[in-house]
């Protein structure tokens, strides 16, 4: 049975920072593009970063330069460390599979005073 399980989720101030992890097991995924996606509350989920076999990383305009997206493929698991926190970046942070095919269940991070 193929599972991503994310942790590393939780309440932090604005201006801080978590660092989540996403495990996958049944499978190696290190040849897969994977990315890292968020669902705020009452929204639709978006695309926060992605990641090729390689290690090039891509991320939206919103969160370029506080979100860093890395992997290591020797532990299947790929990460995301999110600096600079907003009250707008509270929100489920999933991991997937670049093919959209195997999802985590998430993690949630949220950032208040």
């Amino acid at each position: 049975q193929v599972q991503l399980v994310e942790s590393g989720g939780g309440l932090v101030q604005p201006g801080g920072s978590l660092r989540l992890s996403c495990t996958a097991s049944g499978r190696s995924f290190s040849a897969d593009n994977m990315a890292w996606y968020r669902r705020p509350p009452g929204k639709a989920r978006e695309w926060v970063a992605s990641i090729t076999p390689s290690g090039s990383a891509y991320y939206p305009d919103s969160v370029k330069g506080r979100f860093t997206i890395s992997r290591d493929n020797a532990k299947n698991t790929v990460f995301l460390q999110l600096n600079s926190l907003k009250v707008d970046d509270t929100a489920v942070y999933l991991c997937g599979s670049g093919d959209g095919h195997y999802w985590g269940q998430g993690t949630q991070v949220t950032v208040s005073s």
